[in-house]
């Protein structure tokens, strides 16, 4: 099994880069970054360096899983370089790179770990949140802070909401393949417009994380679809206009903090 999904996982990162996707990074990227987009653009076209970061289930926890990272030489997200990390929360990075293969999604079973950026989990341990707070994660699939979140603490009311029907199952399915049965039970999971969820929550939640909807460089750069991906440029000039709805209308719901995160600063702190 182990074999299969490495395999599947190689020929994933086999895919060619899209010339027209990468061109127009080169011209808006090198600008925005200067000298730093060199290092931007060789981790952007090197996909064994995504998703490096293995997050530990705490609700499925497997001391042999623990034992194989260590001894390929995975080290831990250091507790002491945080101000806030719970020891609930288990991540492990390898030194060189490296991608464990994905585990399939099983009814009934729930997986061992949740493949990830590192950077993803620092919007999460931001919020700081605990025990018993009430939380909404405005824009939640595919899930990974949801599931990340629920690493940290356990909250007295957890809202995932996302817009788009196909990762709105994306989401139920991975919340399904990391929470026990009786805690999915209680987090509500919804397919609303983030940008009216304000109006009509006002003031229900301790705690709001806006993992705002973005252009997804990582992903569309190896687009086989030139026309599509020159669709995308178009369309991806829209986004912040959007970011700036989600923010606004999060901050009418909130009690007491909201935390604001694009995919821009995952992709380049790696």
């Amino acid at each position: 099994m182990l074999t299969r999904l490495k395999a599947k996982s190689e020929r994933k990162l086999a895919k060619q880069i899209c010339k027209v996707v990468l061109d127009h990074f080169e011209k808006q990227y090198s600008k925005e970054l200067g000298d730093a987009w060199n290092t931007v653009r060789d981790v952007l076209i090197s996909p064994a360096c995504w998703q490096y970061a293995v997050l530990l289930n705490r609700f499925n926890y497997s001391f042999e899983l623990e034992k194989n990272l260590h001894l390929k030489g995975y080290h831990t997200l250091s507790h002491g370089s945080l101000p806030y990390h719970p020891k609930s929360m288990q991540c492990y990075l390898s030194r060189t790179p490296d991608r464990m293969p994905s585990e399939r999604h099983q009814i009934g079973n729930l997986k061992k770990y949740y493949l990830l950026n590192a950077a993803s989990l620092l919007p999460v341990l931001a919020l700081e949140l605990r025990d018993g707070e009430k939380v909404l994660d405005l824009c939640a699939a595919p899930g990974g802070k949801s599931v990340a979140l629920l690493q940290c603490a356990d909250p007295g009311y957890l809202h995932c909401n996302e817009y788009d029907g196909l990762r709105f199952r994306w989401l139920k399915q991975t919340l399904e393949s990391f929470i026990p049965q009786p805690l999915v039970d209680v987090i509500k999971v919804s397919e609303l417009d983030g940008r009216d969820l304000g109006d009509a929550q006002p003031g229900t939640f301790d705690k709001v994380l806006v993992d705002a909807p973005c252009s997804n460089d990582r992903s569309w750069l190896f687009s086989s679809d030139s026309q599509k991906a020159a669709c995308r440029i178009s369309q991806r000039r829209n986004l912040p206009v959007l970011q700036i709805e989600l923010l606004r209308n999060s901050r009418h719901k909130r009690a007491a903090e909201t935390i604001f995160t694009q995919d821009l600063l995952e992709k380049f702190c790696v």
